[in-house]
């Protein structure tokens, strides 16, 4: 079965829609983007889109290369203070002379529509959480959407990056699933993913979770968005060799990728609607 991520985000994305129509809200996302990295000015655009789709208000903040820390923090603490501003996204990666903890700890924890300020991955581990990453989160939705409960389920996380390997364990452990993480210092990867009723490979390296490393039946997510030596996206997980032996599995693209956007927007409209709840207060 293939784990459809775009078919499951436009439907998301039409019920977000109307929610927001019915609501009488109007969410706006502000984006910060330093530099202009291609790659990213892309990711940007994308989410503007998306906004402009659901009826969410964007505004995009556009600062140099050369912008310093301080720059960046300016800009944020702006947004902080713009009582028309529902969420913030900080585009990443940022360039290298910018310190990226300060900049995403800069960011009001009620508008960190992204899950990365210490106090939203402070709840989501503490099992409270209120924005979590939208990747990861975007892999709940994903498995729900197909009837996948992690409860009591074998599940390995490949990967242990603060921006998903980490935070898509803790959901799965408010989930009830048992869950193990593996990096690049486990002995015997092999072992450990053989054993795993759901796999999810979240590394960066093209094709790099091969079929002898998935049990039979297993469910397979793959986060990752690589280029191969020819230069064709691919994910973390060789899907011609894998989908075989997977029960279930995301394709690259079109699996975890769309989920992550349509996140975004429902985290950005539920920083609306707590707002208002504020105001109303």
């Amino acid at each position: 079965m293939i784990l459809d991520g775009k078919k499951t985000s436009e439907k998301r994305l039409e019920l977000l829609k109307e929610k927001i129509d019915e609501s009488g809200l109007y969410p706006r996302l502000a984006t910060v983007l330093v530099g202009e990295d291609p790659a990213s000015q892309l990711y940007v655009r994308m989410k503007h889109r998306a906004c402009e789709r659901v009826g969410i208000g964007s505004i995009a903040i556009d600062l140099p290369a050369t912008a310093t820390t301080q720059d960046v923090i300016e800009a944020v603490n702006r947004l902080n203070h713009d009582n028309m501003i529902s969420g913030i996204l900080v585009q990443l990666p940022l360039p290298p002379q910018v310190d990226t903890h300060a900049v995403i700890e800069a960011v009001a924890p009620e508008k960190d529509v992204d899950g990365f300020h210490p106090v939203s991955l402070g709840r989501l581990f503490s099992g409270t959480p209120v924005f979590s990453p939208c990747t990861p989160l975007g892999v709940m939705t994903i498995l729900a959407e197909y009837g996948i409960n992690p409860a009591g389920k074998r599940v390995v996380v490949i990967g242990r990056s603060i921006e998903v390997g980490r935070p898509m364990a803790a959901l799965l452990i408010n989930a009830d699933a048992t869950v193990t993480i593996a990096h690049s210092k486990t002995v015997d990867l092999r072992s450990i993913t053989s054993h795993a009723e759901i796999l999810i490979a979240a590394v960066g390296r093209a094709r790099f979770v091969t079929a002898d490393m998935v049990s039979e039946g297993a469910v397979v997510i793959d986060v990752g968005t690589n280029y191969d030596e020819e230069g064709k996206l691919c994910g973390d997980v060789d899907f011609a060799g894998v989908e075989p032996k997977a029960a279930a599995i995301t394709p690259v693209p079109g699996g975890v990728g769309p989920m992550t956007i349509a996140t975004l927007m429902e985290n950005t409209f539920a920083a609306a609607q707590m707002r208002s709840c504020r105001r109303l207060i």
